[in-house]
């Protein structure tokens, strides 16, 4: 490897990656082929670890598994036409969920750029929408500027996706490398409020009138690293906390002041706090769909206090009384002094009552406070991830436990029932709802962070979309625990067939190989459970295997997920489980 504060006269392929060696990557994630092989015939002289997938948009899961985990960017690399175009959906995930990440493809010569030649696709103007960022690289001595402005795009303001097209001529052929001077002009944030802005104040006196307040804790969150900040403030004026799908383990579960998951499946008295508060601080969350429910019946009754890195989220889905632009981080630490030296009286005695009021809310809504019902027979999805949450608690290794989940059902029941203490523990799609994600994304997490134990957990339909990355996990020699929630359906799919369209299971049955065979094939053990008291003994057996191992849990096929929002219902209006659990074991 070249030191990167020489000036030496390298090939384009070298110089992409003396330049990542300089961002701080030691692993990327990728598929070599024609457009791209001048840079893998480079890669043996730099110190970075190449990861083989079995598909491209593997790569960009794991890259985005890789970030998540982390909170450095992934990179994922592919070869032109066919290989760019597969990263289309890793990026779209990546681009959704705010998540840093720098993908690198390889073009066509540039002498025949429009031609139509072999392989050539135009990879840029695919991805515009789905980037915050993307260019194309034709000659050698544009590679490390482009690289180096990437990899800032990709870090800051808004996290996202950025790609760089890079022109076989332009890795063939040479240029002075020079690190430093590839550097890109220094990044100039949105300006941030003042302290003594007339929107900082009106934020002091809203919460300092407020009786019924709930912190909206979001993905901004964990990309701001101000978890603490969140806590404190919390603590501070005794203010319960909700949390998004991607906010969860932001705010520790099992804290009093923790509500639980808000939204479409979220638990039924987060959703009614949100409906009664008075004042919603909603602190890097984007106000989506899912969220809200209709939003002509959104907390009716709150004022709102917006706290966003990205302005073009403020007022785009909710109106908010006062917005707080900014790194929330920041702006907190702006916030939290002027609430305190401005808010003299004890307002703990109404916050006190406001949180008895929310806990009464509860009653016995919850079907997490059944979940310890006795055997009766029938697996529940609900059960296996409860009892994987209590192994991992039981062994004192709930901070070191990564989940990475599918999208579906599972996912639902994984937020519901597993209780996320600590940040980055909790890998998944929210914003595009990428089936498939959930395999490679582990992998991504575990080469991120190989001293944590991370489960994949998914579904029988999305496993089966990404399964190929199992010889990816034998190849790399990754210990992973694989959870299927097999139940014969696509079954987020059925659940929605079954609400709203009379029951026609169309297309959502769903056949499926022996999965510990197909495991097997890959070289890595498996179990089949199918009751109860084998998952606690199983799930130990896995965590404390010395390779990776694949549990097929054969669960009740027709369950749902509940609380559940039908589409066009306000928050409040939640559909409740039409057969409970508890009563299903009482009938037997």
């Amino acid at each position: 490897m070249t030191d990167k504060n020489q000036h030496p006269t390298l090939t384009g392929a070298e110089i992409l990656w003396a330049t990542l060696v300089g961002e701080g990557v030691t692993t990327v994630f990728g598929y070599p082929g024609g457009a791209i092989l001048p840079a893998y015939d480079a890669l043996r002289k730099f110190p970075i670890h190449h990861v083989l997938t079995r598909h491209e948009q593997g790569a960009t899961h794991m890259a985005d598994g890789y970030a998540r985990a982390s909170g450095q960017v992934g990179v994922a690399i592919a070869t032109s036409g066919p290989g760019a175009t597969n990263l289309v959906t890793g990026i779209a995930t990546a681009m959704l969920d705010s998540i840093p990440m720098v993908c690198i493809t390889g073009q066509v010569s540039s002498k025949v750029l429009g031609s139509d030649a072999f392989q050539e696709i135009d990879i840029t103007g695919i991805t515009l929408p789905i980037t915050k960022h993307n260019c194309v690289a034709t000659r050698p001595e544009e590679i490390a500027p482009m690289i180096r402005q990437a990899f800032q795009i990709a870090q800051s303001g808004r996290p996202g996706p950025v790609l760089v097209d890079i022109t076989k001529d332009a890795q063939q052929g040479t240029a002075i490398f020079d690190f430093e001077a590839a550097a890109p002009a220094p990044y100039r944030p949105h300006p941030m409020l003042r302290a003594e802005s007339a929107e900082m104040a009106r934020a002091v006196e809203l919460i300092r009138q407020s009786k019924k307040p709930v912190i909206l804790a979001g993905h901004g969150i964990i990309h701001s690293g101000a978890e603490a900040e969140v806590l404190a403030f919390a603590e501070r004026h005794h203010i319960p906390v909700a949390t998004t799908l991607l906010g969860l383990g932001a705010f520790p579960a099992s804290h009093p002041l923790a509500l639980g998951m808000m939204g479409m499946h979220g638990e039924s008295w987060v959703n009614n706090a949100i409906q009664q508060s008075d004042l919603l601080l909603a602190f890097g969350m984007r106000f989506d769909d899912r969220v809200t429910g209709n939003l002509s019946n959104y907390a009716p009754n709150a004022k709102k206090i917006h706290i966003e890195i990205d302005p073009s989220e403020i007022n785009k889905n909710v109106k908010v009384d006062v917005a707080l632009v900014g790194d929330l981080k920041q702006v907190l630490g702006t916030l939290a002094p002027l609430v305190e030296a401005q808010s003299p009286k004890d307002t703990t005695a109404q916050t006190i009552d406001w949180l008895r009021e929310i806990r009464s809310m509860k009653g016995d809504a919850s079907v997490r406070d059944i979940i310890n019902l006795p055997d009766n027979g029938h697996l529940y999805a609900a059960h296996v991830i409860h009892d994987i949450w209590q192994e991992a608690k039981a062994a004192g290794r709930l901070d070191k436990t990564i989940i990475a989940t599918d999208v579906g059902q599972h996912q639902m029941w994984e937020a519901q029932y597993f209780k996320h203490e600590d940040t980055r523990t909790l890998v998944t799609s929210g914003g595009l709802g990428t089936m498939g994600f959930a395999l490679p994304a582990a992998i991504g997490a575990k080469m991120a962070r190989p001293d944590c134990d991370v489960w994949c957990i998914a579904g029988d339909g999305g496993f089966q979309m990404t399964a190929s990355e199992l010889s990816t996990i034998q190849q790399e020699g990754l210990h992973i625990n694989v959870a299927v929630i097999n139940n014969g359906f696509l079954g987020m799919v059925r659940q929605w067939q079954e609400a709203f369209y009379d029951k026609n299971y169309a297309c959502s049955p769903i056949l499926s190989p022996d999965f510990v065979k197909l495991a097997d094939a890959h070289g890595i053990p498996g179990a089949h459970v199918s009751e109860r008291k084998d998952v606690t003994e199983t799930v130990t057996k896995a965590r404390t295997a010395p390779t990776a191992f694949l549990i097929n849990f054969s669960v009740e096929k027709e369950d749902g997920v509940y609380p559940m929002i039908a589409p066009g219902a306000a928050l409040h209006e939640m559909v409740r489980r039409p057969n409970p659990l508890i009563e299903t074991a009482e009938d037997e």
